[in-house]
């Protein structure tokens, strides 16, 4: 089955939130990613918004073995339009070679604005209803000798700095990593799953816990006197720009969540579960 190892190619679709973004990644990281925050529809952006990054990024749909797409919560529509265009691409193009899905939680994604942190990070969307979509995430640090029980890095510690500068040269790529990197490990923790409820009700939760926590996101911003009066020097509200749900934060959370599940999903009745199971995550009904 293709969607691991050297030939991965995922497309991350981002359509939960008022931005629409696609992007492509592999095993180095990101290829390329095209993002618009113009307000309109998702279903007038989607597909052609796909078939210009795969002409820019010369690839073409066949290439594809996993399509990660966010999960929600968000948008009622949006969330569907996004569904709609990751099944029909996966089972279109599963003639031959099955096609992974991954579905991402959208607030999980938005965390990715803090990948390599050891900070607690609390992602926000405006749930309307004087209510935000939030959740508490962490970055976590996992050595690569942890992660391989000691005996990954035992050539290298034994070469010069000399020789080891010598070998990266060799060794040199026409495009330069833009992923996550696999020494020093990171991942990424949920500390408290996505919910929907009042700004002071989590505030007072946030402030419960006596740590630092970043805050983005557009409820992040829209309560923004909120959290500066009851959470202080523990809040720390970061710009808007970095609150957007990117089509790469979807790309490179679902490569990682296709590595994690490694062997878990076989061929057949797992995948063919993961498919027609596959359903956006509201939190709460219309």
């Amino acid at each position: 089955m293709t969607g691991q190892g050297k030939d991965m190619l995922v497309l991350g679709i981002e359509s939960a939130t008022p931005v629409a973004s696609v992007a492509l990644a592999d095993d180095q990281g990101l290829l390329g990613e095209l993002l618009l925050n113009v307000g309109l529809t998702h279903s007038e952006q989607l597909l052609p918004m796909i078939d210009d990054l795969l002409r820019l990024c010369r690839r073409n749909r066949k290439e594809i073995t996993g399509i990660g797409v966010s999960a929600g919560p968000g948008s009622f529509t949006g969330l569907r339009i996004g569904m709609a265009t990751a099944k029909a691409l996966a089972q279109g193009l599963s003639q031959n070679t099955r096609v992974r899905l991954a579905a991402v939680p959208t607030l999980e994604a938005m965390s990715w604005a803090m990948a390599g942190q050891p900070v607690q990070v609390s992602p926000m969307l405006n749930a309307r209803r004087e209510q935000v979509y939030t959740g508490l995430y962490r970055w976590r640090c996992v050595s690569s000798s942890e992660a391989d029980g000691g005996s990954g890095n035992a050539d290298r510690d034994n070469l010069s700095l000399g020789e080891l500068f010598a070998a990266r040269q060799r060794g040199k790529k026409e495009r330069m990593p833009a992923g996550m990197g696999e020494d020093p490990c990171w991942t990424l923790d949920c500390l408290v799953p996505p919910e929907a409820l009042h700004p002071e009700a989590w505030a007072e939760r946030m402030k419960a816990t006596g740590e630092e926590v970043f805050l983005l996101g557009d409820g992040a911003a829209m309560y923004k006197e909120i959290w500066m009066r009851d959470l202080g020097a523990q809040a720390r509200l970061l710009p808007p720009i970095t609150g957007l749900c990117r089509g790469s934060f979807i790309a490179l959370a679902a490569i990682d969540a296709i590595r994690k599940g490694g062997q878990r999903e076989k061929q057949g009745s797992a995948e063919d579960a993961a498919f027609y199971g596959m359903k956006p995550i509201y939190l709460r009904g219309i």
